[in-house]
């Protein structure tokens, strides 16, 4: 078969952290035979060449190439170019991996469109990725109908002829921003660029040992001479005039403006602020127009315009300034509604602990040059933002604890003034009601198994932040009852430690509320079973009831319906399977699950040759307790010492 796509991973001294990188590329649902994967390895001095030869050596799909340390990520990508058979190359960090779909989807998708280059939905671990680019799906996307500027990193997909045929290649040696260079000219030059929105492609990961080259400090003068690398190519391939001053203005924004703001801008040393503030004044003093600024939001504005004017401490007051302001996301009721969670909650920023409050009346006027003092810049700040409350949006996303992966949630919002007493001033909040449908939460998917936190973002003033919902009520753990929906338990709850709203999806079993079922208000009749349950469901909805005696254990069909505030189920008794035993009783979601997961229900049936009553599951005494909790403790020990070999050994 012929080689569809081309893996390029550039590896230098990973340790451990390639190990999920290399199972990821292993597990693609792509067909063996149609992709490749080619590791370079630039010089790595642990143990990575060996492990790669060996993987090579078993893996025909796999190939290594060994060079000297190059520096930096450009020539080894480079050398995979040019190794490559695929008809596209994709290129992955070795400390980052791929959802098991990846390659195909993104193939098939770029394919089907005609796309020299595929961006695909990216997650962040502990890193931030681009949210506004992948809201959607889109086939025919550039950088004047899509922000394809805000995703400038290279782990995207490349047909190949392109790229021999432009000659388009990472620039080399040990420096910053390659792959700005790379992917802008890219975006610029390809016939289609394609996003995918609805699947996450890529995800980002931020090591444990935090040695991820992206993320470490830099030295500004050299990194803002490659940065100008950048914006040449900007400049070599579009004209003077709108398009140019928008991509110009994303190095503003990101590399320059956002660097100097807030509490990222007062963890940095003086004198390392110092010098990167004068690196950023002499660029944006050569490169930009006044229109470049003009089309930031107004905080970024001021922040440029102080930048423009050389006022160092004024920059540094303006960021101790925004370094008080917080969003908070306080919940209101939550609520299932035919299978859907709704959230309601009200947004707003705060300042010291106190909501942030403005002026009663806004005016949007230019700035007109940088403000003579921080207290006008404020002010100017201010007006601006209650004239364009009307456009301030919220946003309510679940993401995936363990991955990072988050999706945008159906939200109605509303935007209130609330005048402060009569201090002629007014705070803004956003109210929202957010629907998490567990059926529908990804893409139109369902949530798959795990825990999901929830996050309010919230864009106003130039502000964009996002912050968890909470907190929720201290004594109550579980939000509200769980719910049974596509076949999964979803139990909306509050953080232990903060109050913060989550989601379990098939892993809660004691907070689902199922203890407390009273074994009198279940009743056999008729060969059925009937008992109150405290959970949610949109409908009937067919589950499974397991049976189990000391010496077997038995499976029958039963039914969920909506009761009231829960469920009840019921279930067909074979009585005549069930005679001489007592049996314990335990729900099932999800019967046609590859492994079923079994809710253990508080009460027994005790079955003799005329009838089967209902008796209550007797508790476990202090001792069996104890030992239960001993064998878990212990396995638990000697799973995480297990672990520890493994990855020492990898080492």
């Amino acid at each position: 078969m012929p080689v569809k796509v081309s893996v390029i991973v550039p590896v230098y001294n990973p340790g451990p952290y390639i190990e999920d990188c290399i199972a990821s590329l292993l597990k693609q649902s792509l067909p063996p035979d149609e992709y490749e994967v080619i590791f370079v390895d630039d010089g790595s001095t642990d143990q990575t060449p060996a492990r790669l030869d060996e993987l090579a050596a078993k893996e025909p799909r796999v190939r290594v190439i060994h060079q000297e340390n190059s520096g930096w990520s450009g020539k080894p990508r480079n050398v995979g170019i040019a190794a490559a058979r695929g008809e596209f190359v994709m290129f992955v960090d070795n400390d980052d991996s791929l959802g098991e779909e990846a390659l195909e989807r993104m193939y098939g998708y770029g394919v089907a469109n005609g796309a020299d280059v595929i961006v695909g939905k990216m997650a962040g671990k502990g890193r931030s990725v681009p949210v506004e680019l992948f809201r959607q799906n889109r086939p025919r996307a550039s950088v004047e109908n899509a922000p394809l500027i805000d995703s400038l990193t290279p782990h995207k997909m490349f047909r190949k002829a392109f790229l021999d045929e432009t000659g388009l290649r990472f620039p080399e040696g040990r420096r910053r921003l390659e792959d700005h260079v790379f992917v802008v000219e890219a975006y610029l030059r390809a016939a289609n660029v394609s996003v995918i929105g609805d699947y996450v492609c890529y995800y980002h990961i931020r090591r444990d040992d935090e040695a991820n080259a992206g993320i470490q400090q830099f030295e500004p003068a050299g990194y803002f001479k490659n940065l100008r690398e950048a914006l040449d190519v900007v400049e070599e391939y579009t004209e003077p005039g709108a398009v140019r001053d928008s991509l110009h203005r994303r190095w503003l924004r990101v590399e320059m403006v956002e660097r100097l703001r807030g509490k990222r801008f007062l963890r940095m040393p003086d004198d390392y602020r110092r010098k990167l503030f004068q690196e950023i004044h002499h660029i944006t003093a050569e490169r930009f127009g006044p229109a470049v600024a003009a089309g930031l939001q107004p905080t970024q504005q001021v922040v440029a315009a102080l930048i423009a004017a050389d006022r160092y401490e004024d920059v540094v007051a303006f960021a101790e300034w925004e370094a008080g302001l917080t969003l908070k996301a306080a919940p209101g009721s939550l609520r299932w509604h035919d299978g859907a969670l709704r959230v309601e909650l009200a947004a707003e920023f705060t300042a010291g602990g106190a909501p942030l409050t403005f002026p009663g009346s806004g005016v949007r006027a230019p700035l007109g040059g940088p403000p003579p003092n921080v207290a006008e810049a404020e002010a100017w700040v201010a007006s601006d933002t209650v004239a364009q409350f009307g456009r301030a949006a919220l946003d309510l996303l679940v993401r995936e604890r363990s991955t990072g992966a988050q999706y945008f949630q159906p939200v109605e919002v509303t935007r209130e003034i609330v005048p402060v007493e009569d201090s002629g001033k007014v705070r803004l909040v956003l109210r929202a009601t957010a629907t998490v449908d567990p059926a529908r939460a990804i893409d139109g998917g369902p949530l798959h198994s795990g825990l999901w936190d929830t996050y309010a973002r919230v864009r106003l003033g130039g502000w964009s932040k996002e912050t968890r919902i909470g907190p929720g009520p201290r004594k109550a753990r579980a939000a509200t009852s769980a719910a049974v929906v596509a076949g999964r338990v979803v139990l909306p709850y509050w953080t232990d430690q903060h109050g913060h709203l989550s989601l379990d999806v098939d892993r809660a079993s004691k907070r689902l509320g199922l203890s407390r079922l009273d074994p009198e208000q279940v009743s056999v009749s008729g060969g059925r079973l009937r008992a109150p349950l405290p959970l949610h469901v949109p409908g009937d909805t067919a589950v499974a009831l397991r049976l189990t005696s000391p010496d077997r254990s038995v499976d029958t069909p039963a039914t969920l319906a909506p009761a009231g505030d829960g469920a009840v189920l019921e279930a067909a008794l074979p009585a005549g399977e069930l005679s001489g035993a007592t049996w314990r009783t335990a729900l099932c979601a999800a019967p046609d699950a590859a492994e079923p997961r079994f809710l253990p229900l508080p009460l027994s049936l005790r079955a003799d040759a005329n009838q089967v009553k209902v008796v209550r599951t007797p508790r476990p005494s202090f001792v069996q307790r104890l030992v239960r909790l001993t064998r878990r403790t212990l396995a638990a020990v000697l799973g995480r010492r297990t672990a520890s070999r493994a990855k020492a050994r990898k080492v």
